[in-house]
């Protein structure tokens, strides 16, 4: 970065002071020793494609490139990402006049923005504002901003002009899915239903909450303008109005897009935290996690290729498991590609009909560091433990509660009869702690916030609470319309994983 360049930046960020004649002499004279010290020091000078001297982008009228960005500390501009980082093959050999223009302005009302991007890879590529905001004619979103046509949302299309390959493993995913599936959840009935008033600005419950991870619908006015009930958002699996689906500044953080930051669990901890959906937690439990947090230093998490084993041994993060590459498999961000048991349903079931590819995919990264009697070991204690959930509690659960509600005992309505709360809490609270606990080795959370809830909820709640509902519709004369429920009850009471119950008395 031009000395030059440097001086102008903080002369506009400060303010010039101005100084006695003698002393603008001694400055000049300390400023030409700087430059044969530098020059003679074999610092590197940043080169364009091919080796030559990268040329200064002009901003309109022919002037210098109004405003250098440094990164924090005052480092220098830094490098392009490696070939084969997933980076654009042919990057320009300057910045764009067009993106000059964004940041002279940006630089003054948005500083913050501008260090991130200066930070960044897409930077020392020379890909700027405009490169990824612009937007075509036609475009639902687009927008005049300074004499450019523009649009405030980065989609996945947008990305894909550079990210060719990394888009179409997106869109293969279940995160690309999960904003345009959120309507038929049950958890978004809670959100939209129960928990809002009735109104479009009552629906903040679902605006602050599921959506912020699931993604939302953005909705555009007719200036091109996005709507404040759709966004901010940047849901892993948004509705965009180009027909994109995701974002992925659910994982890349604009405007920087850090390796480091993208690699680190606590950026899968946005979403997948908390009592329903634990995997964060259960992680900062295990083994896995307390390896990484105690070894950070160790885990080279800005290295361009990133292999378990190779360039980092210390623990894994949520993205080695689930995306990284190793020395048998390529990297993917299809992070659903190596999962073989769905784990968020009341009852588990493989993934499809290639689960057991998919687990394969993921044992490859567990031969990183393990042997495989211990890998093998592992997958046998937790398919006996999601087949003990099934068995147990998901199954006969299931066809409690449809019996319950072909019986008349309840509505099709969710949430509006008690018995569905106990429910809802079992599978999709306890259950999904037992299952998340016993894939990532956290025992808390598989027994004392899975397992002993699960039968708490089971045994104290739910069969209690069905049996009265059939008791009290028998008293009023409707033995026959509840048999089914009847029936079902008494086969859960006379299963044998539930043999206990008849020895205490119940």
């Amino acid at each position: 970065m031009e000395i030059s360049k440097i001086a102008n930046f903080h002369s506009r960020s400060h303010g010039a002071v101005p100084q006695p004649k003698g002393d603008r002499r001694f400055h000049v004279w300390l400023f030409l020793v700087a430059i044969f010290l530098l020059m003679s020091s074999g610092m590197p000078v940043a080169t364009a494609a091919g080796g030559q001297d990268k040329p200064v982008a002009t901003a309109p009228g022919g002037g210098e490139k109004p405003v250098v960005v440094t990164a924090p500390g005052g480092s220098e501009k830094p490098a392009a990402a490696p070939a084969g980082a997933g980076e654009a093959k042919d990057t320009p050999n300057a910045m764009s006049v067009i993106s000059n223009t964004c940041v002279s302005c940006h630089s003054e009302d948005n500083r913050g923005i501008i260090q991130q991007w200066g930070n960044s890879k897409h930077y020392g590529a020379n890909v700027g504002c405009y490169e990824c905001h612009k937007a075509e004619e036609g475009d639902p979103d687009a927008f005049m901003h300074k004499k450019y046509l523009i649009s405030t949302l980065v989609t996945p299309k947008d990305c894909a002009r550079c990210h060719e390959t990394e888009t179409k493993q997106f869109a293969a995913s279940s995160h690309a899915r999960a904003g345009s599936n959120l309507d038929v959840t049950i958890p978004h009935t809670l959100a939209t239903m129960v928990q809002s008033d009735g109104t479009k600005e009552g629906l903040q419950a679902a605006t602050s909450g599921c959506v912020q991870c699931h993604g939302s619908k953005i909705e555009v006015n007719k200036s091109g303008k996005l709507l404040p009930h759709t966004w901010p958002n940047s849901g892993i699996g948004r509705v965009n109005p180009d027909g994109s689906l995701g974002s992925c500044t659910a994982c890349h953080q604009r405007h920087d897009f850090s390796l480091s930051q993208a690699r680190r669990p606590e950026t899968c901890g946005k979403c997948h935290q908390g009592s329903a959906h634990p995997q964060k937690d259960v992680y900062n439990e295990s083994k896995h996690g307390i390896s990484f947090y105690s070894n950070i230093e160790h885990m080279n998490l800005s290295s361009p290729k990133w292999i378990p084993g190779q360039d980092y041994y210390s623990g894994p993060t949520c993205t080695t498991c689930h995306m990284s590459g190793t020395l048998t498999v390529g990297m993917t961000h299809d992070v659903g590609k190596r999962i073989s048991w769905n784990l968020s349903q009341p009852v588990s079931k493989p993934t499809g009909d290639d689960s057991d590819a998919r687990r394969d995919e993921m044992k490859s990264v567990c031969f990183s560091c393990h042997t495989e009697r211990y890998v093998e070991n592992f997958y046998s204690q937790f398919d006996n433990t999601v087949n003990l959930y099934n068995n147990k509690y998901g199954e006969p659960g299931v066809r409690l509660m449809e019996a319950l509600l072909k019986s008349g005992l309840r509505t099709e309505k969710q949430f509006d009869d008690p018995i569905e709360w106990v429910w809802f809490k079992l599978w999709h609270v306890a259950g999904r702690n037992a299952r998340s606990g016993a894939a990532m080795l956290a025992p808390d959370f598989a027994q004392w916030k899975g397992f002993a809830e699960l039968a708490e909820l089971f045994y104290s709640r739910l069969l209690p609470e069905a049996d009265a509902l059939i008791t009290k519709a028998e008293a009023a004369g409707r033995g026959a319309q509840v048999a089914e429920a009847k029936k079902a009850l008494l086969d859960i009471k006379n299963d044998p994983a539930n043999v206990w119950m008849k020895s205490s008395g119940q």
